[in-house]
C-alpha cells in the first residue's frame, strides 16, 4: 500500500475592502460561474443596505448572523444491516461556517421579487435577530438530530 498523502489546506484570501477572511469566504460561496465582482457587488450592497436600515455596522450584523445560524450537530447517513440511519454528530469547525453561509445564501436565493443584495440583507438581518429561513433550517437540523439521538451509538469514528 502506498503511503497516504495528506491534503494541504489552501491559504484563504481575505476580501479587499474589509481585509477579513470570513468575508472573503462568504463572497466565494456567493459567487456563481466565477463572477467574483458580481458576488462582491451583491455582498457589499447587502452590507450597505443593512447599514441604511438598522444604523448598525454591516460586518457586525453579518458576524452575528453567521454566529446565530452556525449548527452544532448535523445528520450523517449510515447504512447498518440493510437500513439507512440518520446519525447525529458534531460539526467540524471548518464545516460550521460553510453550512451557516450556505443556508443564508440558499434562503436569500429562494426569495423572489427583489434584487439579490436586498434579499441577502433581509436574510442577514433576520438571522442576526434569530429569525428567518436559515435559522429555521438550523432548528430543523437540531430537532432531527435530537430525535435520532438513539442511533448515535452506531457511529464509528
Amino acid at each position: 500500500m502506498r503511503k497516504r498523502t495528506y491534503y494541504k489546506k489552501k491559504e484563504r484570501v481575505p476580501d479587499h475592502k474589509y481585509d477579513r477572511i470570513d468575508v472573503g469566504l462568504f463572497i466565494n460561496y456567493l459567487m456563481w460561474d466565477g463572477k467574483r465582482t458580481v458576488a462582491e457587488h451583491v455582498f457589499y450592497g447587502a452590507l450597505d443596505e443593512i447599514r441604511k436600515r438598522t444604523k448598525d455596522d454591516g460586518v457586525e450584523t453579518f458576524e452575528h448572523a453567521i454566529e446565530n445560524v452556525t449548527p452544532l450537530l448535523e445528520l450523517v447517513s449510515r447504512r447498518v444491516g440493510g437500513a439507512n440511519y440518520q446519525i447525529p454528530r458534531e460539526v467540524r469547525p471548518e464545516r460550521k461556517f460553510f453550512l451557516a453561509s450556505r443556508w443564508i445564501i440558499t434562503a436569500a436565493r429562494k426569495k423572489k421579487g427583489k434584487p439579490m443584495y436586498e434579499r441577502l440583507a433581509d436574510e442577514l438581518i433576520a438571522a442576526s435577530k434569530n429569525e428567518g429561513e436559515a435559522i429555521k433550517k438550523k432548528q430543523d437540523t437540531h430537532r432531527m438530530a435530537e430525535a435520532n439521538r438513539a442511533f448515535a451509538s452506531l457511529l464509528r469514528r
